[in-house]
């Protein structure tokens, strides 16, 4: 018998430099001796003998090897071939298999492909990766991967023993490789074999991977996304009808690596909820490992239920190769590290923050990549998701590339991988990393190593655009969901919608305040006299966006010291600058934030390789407060008009904020609903303040809601008795006025009480 295949295919098969294997490998109708008859043709590296296995017939065909010795062919007289399998021998050991090159059928159309041509392929991560699927009957992993530069693609694995001359790809249009591996189950370890036309070889972990192995090694693993069962129906349709803006968002961030480790010496939580004192970042032991999604499930939630926090905030959770990136160097987009669990228990995780009424908040991101061989960088041997201009594609402070916004195919995936953790993860808002390094062509970058835009400028209108398209998109498919912007520039309308014009997010980092609210607290309470501006200059541009008040990681590494240790004065001065600031947060408009460790004031920076200081909660002053953050929390949510118009200059009004000598400011927020109002002074200093005046708007008893220098907060005590009767005294320019004592370092909330009110009314007028 006669090869029916160019001795010179075969070699292209047998040097692994075909652009499609299903031109030669596999069923193919042939014309010999003048019938048409089926030639089946397979590369079996290492193989000595194979055959044909028709098991309808229970037949078995020798296979013959032509040109090469693992290169076998056998000529079949029959009408169907559907599901044949090959038997071979290899090693001495029998194996026998379906053919993957009988399967054709693409799960990926041309539409898809067209779709993702364009950046338009809002969910490409169904098509591209690897999806564990059946085809003809037979079960088995269809993988797809974008590499358009590349000479030819395989799959490597476990299942081939990782070499790439089993499982070659066959090139599709727009750069797309794709196979059909049949009987390959979910938990295979794999990866992408990409040759550039030099012949260098790149072994490359699959960007659209659900899952990685956990670091050091870089195999991505088959699985499968729509195995769990969510019960979180109810939380997803109230998220859906509601508008997060006009609600309490106070948001807990966390590193689940750093929050706590497990180990011998790790006892149960105590009976407030709160870790019991375990180890130091000091005395952390070698036995310690990371808690699992499902041990951070019970322990996480529940500590920051008994804490009041609407939401979780999670340093990011893609994978990544260095712990000491924090998460933000990511090399897998699309799948939740391994260092915790499985995909499946993240969704555990989210689902149970869900079942407790809490919102997951997930860092994203999009703004630049690590050069890890595994990754996307130089990816099919091209500068393909990064630019090639170094003045562009790269971040040398932070030794990262940056993302060709400008490419169609990588803003797609991108743009889809957004939608992605909001549809598999169920998670309820993104933050944004680093938007301004994405905006500004010459962010962090010396005159002559970047380059303009076309109109002469250093905005980067790609990546605006792709911002613009990414918080479009999310709000058409997640009505309710957050998308926070990480923004530390003037840039205008970051929180604006698209349609006028702005970049989309519905909040925005109030880095000015943050920063001019540490310098003010840092400084000895004698010298914020001469920095009212400190305090007050937030109100000016706080309506121009929606802010989000943010007091994160960033602040607390580098050396800038832990909250606790940037106050200054004697320890309880410490705390009670705290609390203070804590409250003025609070009541301020905008939505807040807050990092792990400063609701009990840990004394140390954050170290990402060790726990937070649970044994400072056995102290008094610790945990007091962390119970002022609990108090807060529930003062908060439970006030309309501390965050229904935290946008609207209507929902916020000066008292007076020019008593510098004091360094007391008043002001009164309002709610949107009812129009109710709360009135709320500021005491920066340790000196006391008896019979200080300020002007209110109504007539009547105002209770004293919250008091930051309360005895059970650690506080003096010191306050107005549970309220003040208003004065028939204008001032302020107010028709009353109330006659108040102003605690040291505090801040104390007041509320017009209707009830008590009409009720002395009544009896005066009777």
């Amino acid at each position: 018998m006669a090869v029916t295949v160019d001795p010179g295919q075969i070699d292209r098969i047998v040097w692994n430099q075909h652009h499609d294997p299903f031109e030669v490998l596999g069923p193919h109708m042939v014309q010999q001796d003048g019938k048409t008859v089926w030639a089946v043709r397979a590369y079996l590296p290492q193989a000595e003998q194979a055959w044909v296995v028709l098991p309808e017939e229970h037949k078995e065909v020798p296979m013959e090897s032509f040109h090469n010795p693992h290169f076998f062919e056998c000529i079949l007289e029959v009408k169907d071939l559907a599901n044949y399998q090959l038997k071979y021998v290899s090693g001495g050991h029998v194996q026998v298999t379906y053919d993957p090159y009988a399967f054709k059928t693409r799960a990926i159309t041309d539409f898809d492909i067209h779709l993702f041509g364009e950046g338009n392929h809002h969910r490409i991560y169904e098509k591209l990766g690897a999806h564990y699927t059946e085809v003809e009957g037979v079960t088995g992993v269809y993988f797809a991967v974008w590499a358009p530069n590349a000479r030819n693609v395989s799959v490597l694995g476990d299942f081939n023993y990782w070499d790439g001359r089993k499982h070659q790809m066959r090139r599709l249009s727009n750069g797309i490789w794709d196979l059909f591996i049949p009987e390959l189950e979910v938990g295979a370890h794999y990866k992408y074999e990409i040759k550039n036309y030099d012949g260098h070889i790149y072994e490359k972990s699959d960007p659209y991977g659900f899952q990685q192995e956990t670091r050091p090694k870089t195999a991505s693993i088959v699985t499968d996304l729509d195995s769990y069962a969510w019960q979180d129906d109810d939380w997803m349709e109230k998220r859906r009808q509601t508008d997060p803006l006009t609600q309490p968002v106070s948001i807990y961030e966390v590193h689940l690596g750093s929050w706590l480790h497990e180990s011998s010496a790790t006892p149960a939580l105590l009976p407030d909820g709160t870790p019991e004192p375990v180890v130091t970042v000091a005395e952390l032991k070698p036995g310690a490992r990371f808690l699992t999604y499902r041990e951070l499930a019970a322990r996480l939630i529940p500590y920051v239920k008994e804490l009041g926090f609407t939401h979780i905030e999670l340093l990011p959770v893609a994978e990544h190769p260095f712990d000491g990136s924090w998460g933000y160097q990511v090399t897998g987009y699309y799948a939740v590290t391994s260092r915790y669990g499985t995909p499946e228990d993240f969704m555990y995780f989210v689902d149970q923050c869900h079942a407790n009424g809490i919102g997951v908040i997930v860092d994203w991101v999009p703004g630049h990549f690590p050069k890890d061989g595994h990754g996307l960088a130089f990816f099919d041997g091209t500068h393909l998701y990064e630019h090639a201009d170094p003045r562009k594609g790269e971040h040398k402070e932070w030794g990262t590339l940056v993302f060709n916004y400008g490419r169609n195919e990588v803003r797609n995936f991108l743009v889809a991988n957004a939608i992605f953790w909001f549809e598999k993860y169920h998670i309820d808002g993104i933050r944004v990393d680093a938007v301004a390094s994405m905006l500004y062509l010459n962010y962090f970058r010396k005159d002559g190593e970047w380059v303009a835009n076309e109109y002469g400028g250093c905005e980067h209108i790609e990546a605006a655009d792709f911002l613009r398209q990414v918080n479009h998109l999310l709000f058409t498919y997640f009505p309710g969901v957050l998308s926070i912007a990480e923004e530390s520039t003037a840039w205008p309308m970051v929180s604006w919608p698209t349609y006028v014009g702005g970049l989309g997010f519905n909040l925005k980092w109030n880095m000015g305040w943050m920063h001019d609210m540490l310098d003010y607290f840092n400084m000895d309470p004698w010298f914020r006299q001469f920095h009212q501006n400190n305090v007050t200059f937030s109100i000016w541009y706080a309506f121009t966006e929606n802010f989000m008040l943010a007091l994160s990681h960033d602040e607390v590494v580098h050396g800038k010291s832990n909250m606790l240790g940037k106050m200054p004065g004697d320890e309880w001065q410490k705390f009670a600058n705290l609390r203070c600031l804590y409250t003025y947060m609070f009541t301020h408009p905008g939505k807040k934030t807050l990092f792990m460790s400063m609701e009990f004031g840990q004394w140390s920076e954050w170290n990402v390789w060790g726990d937070l200081e649970w044994h400072l909660l056995q102290y008094e002053p610790h945990q007091s407060l962390k119970q002022f953050m609990t108090k807060l929390n529930e003062f908060y949510r439970s006030e309309p008009a501390l965050f229904t118009q935290d946008f609207d200059q209507a929902g916020f009004e000066w008292i007076d904020c020019s008593d510098n000598r004091h360094s007391v400011v008043s002001f009164l927020r309002r709610d949107k609903g009812t129009g109710d109002f709360v009135v709320v002074v500021c005491n920066f200093t340790p000196q006391p303040h008896s019979h200080y005046r300020i002007g209110v708007p109504e007539k009547g008893y105002y209770k004293e809601l919250f008091n930051s220098d309360a005895r059970d907060f650690g506080g003096s005590n010191m306050g107005n008795l549970g309220g003040k009767w208003s004065d028939d005294w204008a001032f302020h320019n107010r028709p009353f006025s109330l006659d108040l004592t102003l605690p040291p370092l505090g801040v104390i909330v007041l509320k017009l009480d209707q009830e008590e009110t009409q009720k002395a009314l009544a009896g005066t007028q009777e």
